[in-house]
């Protein structure tokens, strides 16, 4: 069953319990991005069960999807197709199914088709463009590590209630530019822009970390646990 841990928080408000899985391959902080889900629910009175797992399974009969990452792009893809079937199961529930999914980090630049860390490497090419490394010039540190604005370019349901000039907490070196310009749903300025959150369809991810972003990263999460795209 692959099974590592579920959280169930039981909110005041009825109705079906919303399963989140939590994808775990090795290559993401599971534990806090559990606990900042928990209390997103509860900060947003809402019944949840989430369920670190890779088993195919479990996702299949999940309601939501979200796919954590840190570290190097290719090492995070290579673990990500060793858990047998799991690419089969994420790409049923989210391509097929069109059950919402949430990329953070890795797991956001995973949507690409190529990472270009340490050479070239084939990502799930779910949202099309490529990761490369920041050039910001001088004066800005690689890797990029901090707190920075989210400037939003057009309303979305995961961004809504974030706030005047929102702040997020980032830390990596690469960032996604996705082939669609419409794509992006939230850029940041660090001496270039680059790109750090895009949407289609089902699909969002952020190049920052919500379980480390405070208030903004909680209502975005409080905001995916109850949208239907």
């Amino acid at each position: 069953m692959n099974l590592l841990f579920r959280i169930v928080y039981r909110g005041g408000k009825s109705g079906h319990m919303n399963l989140v899985a939590l994808i775990d391959y090795g290559s993401g902080n599971v534990h806090s991005a559990a606990g900042a889900l928990k209390e997103a629910a509860r900060r947003a009175d809402l019944t949840i069960e989430v369920t670190t797992t890779a088993d195919p399974a479990l996702i299949a009969r999940a309601d939501r999807i979200i796919l954590p990452g840190v570290g190097h792009y290719a090492d995070c893809a290579e673990n990500l197709h060793a858990r047998p079937g799991l690419v089969d199961a994420l790409e049923s529930a989210v391509l097929q199914d069109r059950k919402p999914f949430l990329g953070i980090c890795v797991g956001m630049q995973l949507l690409a088709d190529f990472g270009l860390e340490d050479g070239e490497t084939r990502g799930l090419g779910w949202v099309h463009g490529v990761v490369s490394r920041i050039e910001p010039g001088p004066g800005h540190a690689i890797p990029h590590v901090g707190w920075n604005e989210l400037r939003i370019p057009r309303p979305h349901p995961l961004l809504e209630g974030l706030g005047p000039e929102p702040h997020a907490y980032f830390t990596h070196s690469y960032a996604f530019s996705p082939e669609d310009p419409g794509q992006i749903a939230a850029s940041t300025d660090y001496g270039v822009p680059f790109t750090s959150a895009v949407a289609a369809a089902n699909i969002f991810g952020t190049q920052f970390h919500p379980e480390m972003s405070q208030r903004v990263g909680l209502q975005l999460l409080a905001n995916f646990l109850t949208w239907k795209p």
